[in-house]
Order: structure tokens, then C-alpha cells, then sequence
């Protein structure tokens, strides 16, 4: 069957999706979406409550600093992403992308279930900060390896001419576990007062954290290896030192693919842990209908990302990114004016539209990635590129975002600062080969 039409471009079909594809998209996008629950709970709870409790003394002198400090350390596990996608991908290419991807779960979630038993400042002092700061290095190792082999089990299941499409599963996980997060926050935000969310209810969606982490390592223990790994595995081509191979002979790839990715995951790390904070603590805006919002903007996140996905089996993963990144550099700066007005409905607009470009630049990475790596190393390239433009991107955007607005006063200064890496990121792309139907088990 030929997967090229006359003007050599993949033909998008809509055949059925078997059962073992149904198994494999469900486990990559019920683990990843689990995963990045834990992840956004801590996000969002760094706008809301981190401060406060974890750096006491400097909330009281300097609630602004606090703030800053509080979504530092969002950040700060971002730099030990690398770390784990050197390691997890290493063992992802030689040990296959299954046992990986289970790990990573159940570190992510044990991670995170501690943040929810930690004692604040007020009961241990500087103690605080230093074990929050530690279970955030574990969660940024585990986020290293996570999207690497989720990315890849869906990619190297997929029909060579719905890549894209099978792709855009494990990358819907992340909106979805943006919705749980946020849906978690509004009930209890809206169920109990505010002493009493400060005092014990902020624990409750990290410790849920547990039972989440049980469903979704069972579900992921159910899916068969990747078909690539395993055909890579019988011809014994994997590489004796494969990031070595990875770096001597496809460094460029890898910077690519973190450049590529910088202006979606500062954009989205605006969404996940901005936004809320923003327009409660400088718009005097009530923290559930914001939640409410954030959650709705989510909902248009994952629809954009599907779309996202298959647009990119239909028109390419380069010119899908393309369009993508020209309305998210559009769009940044005008947002604000909407934001500003202090209206929840424009604030709503804003971050609808903004999930458009945001989807679209997310759906085809998976599928783009893949094809731009050899099997031997693809598990390393894919985890690494990605981890860097999270460094690059999203680590210290709500960061930069408070420090634009607490220097300057100005939030569309918020939106230049996200043009620019939007346009850092068209560049990138527009230089990357369309490699659309490539064999992956080469």
C-alpha cells in the first residue's frame, strides 16, 4: 500500500484504529496526562500558596520576592531534566521504552505524594524550602525521561501515514493533567475557606497523587514494547555508547528540536502557572472562576493539539508548526489587552485563542521529532532536545513573566518577551528537513 499521493505528500486515512493501537494511544495518554497532574498541581500551587508557606519570613518582608522565588523553583526542576533524559533515554534505547516509561511514573508520583506530607516553614524552618527544592529535583528528573518514551511508544506504533496524529495522544496527556489539576483546585477553592485550604486542603491534591500514579502504572504495564525498539533490538543495532553516537554525529539535531520547542513551552508555562496568579493577586480577581477559565482554555488546548496532530499527516509537521508559531507571535502582546480589562470573559478569549497556536505547535512534535533521529539513539535525542527547551522555554517563564511585571508595570512587555521566542522557534523549524514517512527502524 502506498502511503504517498501523487505530489509525494502522506495521504491522511481514517481507517480504524486496531485494538492493540487503542491499548497503546490509551496508555501513553492515561500516563503522560497522570504524570503531568503532578507536575501543573505543584505549578499551580506556586501562585497560590508555595510562597507563603515554604519561604514565611520573606512573605511577610517581601510578598513580591517570595512570589518571584516561589515560581523559581517551578524552574528549578527543569534543570535536572537533562539529567533524566540522559539516563532514562540511555535505558530507553538499550533496555526498550516500556520499563522507562513505568519508572518514571512511579517517581513522578512518589515525588509528589512527599510535597503533599511536607511540613511548612513555620513548623521546620529553612528545612522546608531545602526538602521542597529536593522533591522538585526527583519530579524534574522524572519529567526528563517521561514525554521521550511516551512520544515514542505512540510514534513507533503508529501507521507511517498517521505518525503525527498517533503522536498527539501523549501530548493531549498534558492538558488533560492541566484539567485535573485545575478541577482538583476549583472544588476544594471553592468548598472550604481560604484558612482552611492554607492550613491542610493545598495537601490534598498531592497526596491524590498516589492513587492516580496506582491506575496509570498498571494501565502502562498492559502495553508490548515498541515494535521499532524490538526490530532494532533483533538486528543488535543499538550502539555500544549511544549518547556519545547521539552527540558526535546528530548535535544539531538536538539543539534543533530545543529550539523548536522554547516559544510553545514558554507560552504554555504562562497557561499552567501564570495566569491564575496573575489575575488573582494583580487584577483582584477570585481564584475559582480564574481556575475555571484555566480549565476551559485546557479543554481548547487539547482540542487544538488533536487538530494539531492531524494536520500534521495532512499538510506536513514543519508547515503545521509554521502557522502555529506565526499566531502565537500574533497573538502574545494583544492577549494582555484583554487580560488587563478585567473582565472574565476577555480573560477567557485570551486564553482560548492562545491554546490555538499553543495546540498546534504541540500535536505534530512527537511525530516531527521521531523522524529527525535514527532508532539507536532516538529515545536520547527526542528526551534531551526536549528537556533543553523546557530549560530554554518554560522553566523560568512565570518566573521572567512576575520579574517583567514587578520591574516594569507593563504585562505587554510579558507579550514581546513571548514573540520573541515564538519567532526563535518559527526559525528553527523552517530550518528542519520534513522527513514526513521516514522508516523509523532505521
Amino acid at each position: 500500500m502506498s502511503d504517498s499521493s501523487a505530489m509525494g505528500m502522506p495521504v491522511f486515512e481514517t481507517a480504524s484504529v486496531t485494538p492493540d493501537e487503542r491499548k497503546v494511544l490509551t496508555a501513553t495518554l492515561v500516563g503522560t496526562a497522570i504524570e503531568w497532574y503532578d507536575y501543573f498541581i505543584y505549578a499551580q500551587m506556586a501562585g497560590l500558596v508555595l510562597g507563603a508557606l515554604f519561604f514565611g519570613p520573606l512573605a511577610q518582608s517581601n510578598p513580591a520576592m517570595a512570589q518571584i522565588i516561589s515560581f523559581a523553583t517551578i524552574g528549578i526542576s527543569f534543570l535536572f531534566r537533562p539529567l533524566g533524559a540522559i539516563v532514562c533515554g540511555s535505558l530507553g534505547d538499550r533496555l526498550g521504552r516500556k520499563a522507562v516509561l513505568v519508572m518514571t511514573l512511579v517517581l513522578m508520583g512518589g515525588s509528589t505524594m512527599l510535597i503533599g506530607l511536607l511540613p511548612s516553614y513555620a513548623q521546620i524552618g529553612v528545612w522546608a524550602p531545602i526538602l521542597l527544592v529536593l522533591l522538585r529535583v526527583v519530579q524534574g528528573f522524572s519529567a526528563g525521561g517521561e514525554w521521550g518514551g511516551a512520544a515514542l511508544m505512540s510514534v513507533e506504533h503508529a501507521p507511517r501515514h498517521r505518525r503525527s496524529f498517533f503522536g498527539s495522544f501523549p501530548q493531549i496527556g498534558v492538558p488533560i493533567g492541566l484539567v485535573l489539576a485545575t478541577l482538583v483546585l476549583s472544588v476544594l477553592t471553592s468548598s472550604m475557606s481560604n484558612e482552611q485550604f492554607m492550613a491542610w486542603g493545598w495537601r490534598i491534591p498531592f497526596l491524590l497523587s498516589l492513587a492516580l500514579v496506582w491506575v496509570g502504572s498498571l494501565i502502562r504495564r498492559t502495553v508490548g514494547e515498541s515494535p521499532i525498539f524490538e526490530q532494532m533490538h533483533a538486528r543488535k543495532a543499538e550502539s555500544s555508547a549511544p549518547l556519545r553516537t547521539l552527540f558526535r554525529s546528530h548535535g544539531g539535531q538536538v539543539l534543533r528540536t530545543a529550539l523548536i520547542f522554547v516559544g510553545n513551552n514558554a507560552a504554555g508555562y504562562l497557561l499552567i502557572a501564570f495566569f491564575v496568579a496573575y489575575g488573582r493577586k494583580r487584577l483582584g480577581l477570585s481564584a475559582t472562576p480564574l481556575l475555571l477559565i484555566c480549565m476551559a482554555a485546557s479543554v481548547s488546548w487539547l482540542f487544538f493539539t488533536l487538530l494539531g496532530g492531524i494536520m500534521g499527516d495532512r499538510l506536513g509537521r514543519v508547515r503545521t508548526f509554521q502557522i502555529g508559531y506565526v499566531l502565537l507571535a500574533l497573538w502574545a502582546v494583544p492577549m494582555w489587552w484583554l487580560v488587563d480589562s478585567g473582565s472574565l470573559a476577555l480573560f477567557f478569549v485570551a486564553l482560548a485563542v492562545l491554546s490555538i497556536p499553543l495546540g498546534l505547535t504541540y500535536g505534530p512534535q512527537a511525530a516531527l521529532y521521531a523522524e529527525m533521529f535514527p532508532a539507536n539513539v532516538r529515545f536520547s535525542g527526542v528526551s534531551i532536545g526536549y528537556a533543553l527547551g523546557t530549560i530554554l522555554g518554560g522553566a523560568f517563564a512565570a518566573t521572567v513573566a512576575e520579574w517583567i511585571i514587578t520591574s516594569f508595570g507593563h504585562s505587554y512587555y510579558i507579550g514581546v518577551y513571548i514573540a520573541a521566542l515564538a519567532l526563535v522557534s518559527l526559525v528553527a523549524v523552517s530550518l528542519t528537513r520534513e522527513r514526513m514517512g521516514v522508516d523509523l527502524s532505521k
